[in-house]
């Protein structure tokens, strides 16, 4: 999965801190998100796509794994 979390919480000024806060999460959720290593809820990738005003699709997107070898 690839993720635009950082890309949009740094364009809207926030810190790792901050989004975690916004969404009642850890710190460190929100880095492992970034970097792709988890995979988010529906209920908090809405709730990250709300505090940027969009939608779950302008954050998140999944790689078709079934063309991987």
């Amino acid at each position: 999965m690839k993720t635009r979390i950082k890309e949009l919480r740094e364009k809207h000024g926030l810190t790792q801190e901050v989004l975690a806060d916004k969404v009642n999460v850890t710190r460190q959720t929100i880095l492992f998100l970034e970097k792709g290593k988890y995979n988010p809820s529906l209920r908090l990738a809405y709730k990250i796509a709300r505090v940027f005003n969009v939608t779950i699709e302008d954050i998140f997107s999944f790689e078709d794994e079934t063309s991987k070898p």
